[in-house]
């Protein structure tokens, strides 16, 4: 019996714009999938790449940093600083040949809980189509 793969994606979002919107599809009755486990951060600027690495180590199979749209950042500037840290990390994982597709970036604000829905369907099929992530995840070794 085979069943469908089913992705767990770990989503960095932003106190201000991100995770509000997607607190919004939740109090909205908006379905969006289950295969989100998120992770609160204050700003998407905050979100170190090692975080990433870390996530896909632990078992995920892809991950997702979303924030507020660029300009509307509650720090200014964090989102400027997480876009070029995302694009660094999408090369880096595509040059260790780790499907680029696993790392997401999305732009979410408050008022856009349907967006949010969006994102994770898009996110969780991306990950669907890349199958299972295995090439980080920690061995245990037996001595």
């Amino acid at each position: 019996m085979s069943e469908e793969f089913e992705p767990n994606i770990v989503a960095f979002l932003c106190n201000w714009c991100s995770y509000a919107g997607a607190d919004l599809a939740g109090t909205s009755r908006m379905h969006y999938l289950p295969n989100v486990k998120i992770i609160r951060v204050m700003c998407s600027g905050r979100v170190n790449p090692l975080f990433l690495v870390n996530a896909l180590q632990q078992g995920a199979d892809g991950v997702l940093i979303s924030g507020c749209h660029p300009g509307d950042c509650h720090y200014l500037e964090g989102n400027f600083f997480a876009r070029r840290r995302f694009t660094l990390m999408r090369n880096l994982m595509e040059h260790v040949g780790v499907d680029p597709g696993r790392v997401n970036m999305s732009w979410v604000s408050a008022s856009e809980g349907a967006k949010f829905q969006d994102v994770v369907a898009e996110v969780v099929e991306k990950a669907k189509e890349a199958g299972p992530m295995d090439q980080f995840r920690r061995r245990q070794l037996n001595w």
